[in-house]
């Protein structure tokens, strides 16, 4: 399907255990963030949109305070198969490293058209998932390079948390889906 043609040529189905998949149907509105250790550590941002994950590399741990705005690079879609993937992508490969499942949940678009406002620029949210909970926001910035890049930050509401206690979710370290750290995962493979 175009919309994985991306994803798929960048990667080699032979040598990578990272599924293949298909577009989905329905719309459930999934969400996961994938740490993962690769050229460098970054969080990998994912919404189910359209039968796709809609991806952005966060460059850092997402914050809780509503000050703090991380930078997260929009990639290609995912196949909703990646929600549950968690383990090592070999060396040669695109996004060679240790991925591990850190939050999933389910997410509500908060304007009546999540494609639409994407294409503007603005994506509002909300997150409900085991460490991420709460409004947020993707601001796409003005396009300086190939790939979009757009702010990730969180919504002053009931959930945000200022200063230091906003950096709250650099403190978990272990997998969602297996309890496992990185270095586990890495030494391991997958759960």
């Amino acid at each position: 399907m175009a919309k994985l043609a991306t994803y798929r040529a960048k990667r080699d189905f032979s040598a990578t255990r990272e599924p293949r998949g298909t577009v989905g149907r329905g719309a459930s509105y999934r969400f996961v963030v994938q740490k993962h250790d690769a050229t460098r550590l970054h969080y990998d941002l994912r919404l189910e949109l359209d039968g796709v994950f809609k991806s952005w590399a966060v460059t850092k741990t997402p914050s809780l305070d509503p000050a703090v705005k991380r930078l997260a690079v929009e990639v290609e879609d995912h196949p909703l198969a990646y929600g549950t993937f968690e383990g090592n992508i070999g060396e040669g490969q695109y996004g060679a490293g240790t991925v591990q499942l850190w939050d999933r949940g389910k997410w509500k678009p908060l304007g009546d058209d999540p494609q639409s406002d994407l294409r503007k620029g603005r994506l509002s949210f909300v997150l409900n998932g085991k460490r991420m909970k709460g409004g947020w926001a993707l601001i796409r910035l003005p396009k300086r390079r190939k790939q979009e890049s757009w702010l990730l930050i969180k919504e002053d509401d009931d959930e945000a948390k200022r200063g230091k206690a906003g950096d709250a979710l650099e403190k978990e370290v272990t997998s969602v889906k297996s309890g496992r750290t990185l270095a586990e995962i890495a030494k391991h493979g997958r759960a």
